[in-house]
């Protein structure tokens, strides 16, 4: 870890492992299919969720080809039954044998729409599928010694702001960018909750967090798209220019998922300029991410609106 050793981590000081089954989310691109590639590489049985068959059979391919261990499963974040669906499958396929879940899919800064569920499309797909899916992997991550759960948040958790009584914008005026910020926090929130849960439960299972920087990933090209601005094109392609690499990008989520040294509840990012870029390092987070009755509500909030039974309760 570069801010307190000298040697900066990477993907060769990721341990062997074989034996192990890590499912991760959005793996048909960028990050998700990054971090499915490099796990598998290192002899893990990979479960590669995505939404878009043909993107995730793309991927699947991709993967396979490396000499990887690798399977589809379909996941559509933003539609609560195809998470059970999805959950239900990755449990009957491993034997209830799941040692990494890496939440990482998402959408970014997209016009207001709503999920399968009703859900403001973000905080629903973002944070609320992602916790359902977790609660209803937890057997499954429970029969593992050392399972890991990495939540995948951002440098614009800074931003947001939780709106318990109205997180759906059902009330409140609707921007894409402070709803993306609402989710990225819920995202931070929701990780240290089921650390603090899992330690008080004595479960052998750990949850972190990560954030990749300031990396070129499909989500802001997509996010351009949906909001259909030329104009929002051009600077996407211009940020994307000074960003980093998806194989740097990664790193931080990489090492949350594998290195003996991380810390329970611990997050993750950048040790680069304000975390934007560089190699795994200790991130920071605003007073808002620490704020444990806040989390302990969300938590409490999120059982309610996706029908999951939270464990551990």
């Amino acid at each position: 870890m570069p801010k307190w050793n000298a040697r900066k981590w990477d993907t060769a000081d990721i341990p062997d492992q074989s034996g192990r089954t890590a499912l991760v989310t959005g793996a048909n691109s960028g990050l998700g299919l990054r971090t499915a590639e490099v796990l598998a590489g290192k002899g893990a049985r990979v479960l590669l969720a995505c939404r878009s068959p043909e993107r995730g059979q793309r991927a699947l391919e991709r993967v396979l080809a490396t000499g990887g261990k690798a399977e589809l499963v379909p996941l559509d974040l933003a539609d609560l039954a195809s998470v059970r669906a999805a959950a239900a499958q990755v449990r009957e396929r491993t034997g209830d044998a799941l040692d990494v879940l890496v939440n990482n899919a998402g959408v970014m800064a997209v016009p207001l729409g709503r999920t399968a569920d009703g859900f403001e499309r973000q905080f629903g797909t973002n944070h609320l599928g992602h916790a359902a899916l977790t609660w209803l992997l937890m057997p499954a991550l429970r029969t593992r010694p050392g399972a890991r759960v990495v939540t995948v948040s951002s440098l614009l958790h800074q931003i947001g702001r939780v709106d318990l009584a109205d997180p759906n914008y059902e009330v409140r005026r609707y921007t894409a960018w402070g709803s993306y910020g609402q989710s990225k926090l819920a995202n931070l929130l929701f990780a240290r909750e089921l650390d603090r849960r899992t330690r008080a439960a004595g479960l052998d299972v750990t949850s972190v967090a990560a954030h990749p920087g300031m990396t070129a990933t499909e989500l802001s090209a997509n996010m351009a798209r949906a909001r259909r601005n030329p104009l929002l094109g051009l600077g996407t392609r211009i940020s994307d220019f000074f960003s980093q690499s998806v194989e740097v990008g990664a790193l931080p989520q990489l090492y949350a998922a594998t290195s003996p040294d991380v810390e329970p509840g611990g997050y993750y990012g950048p040790d680069g300029f304000r975390e934007t870029r560089g190699h795994p390092a200790r991130a920071g987070s605003t007073t808002a991410a620490r704020d444990e009755l806040a989390a302990s509500r969300l938590w409490d909030l999120t059982a309610k609106l996706t029908g999951v039974a939270p464990d551990p309760s």
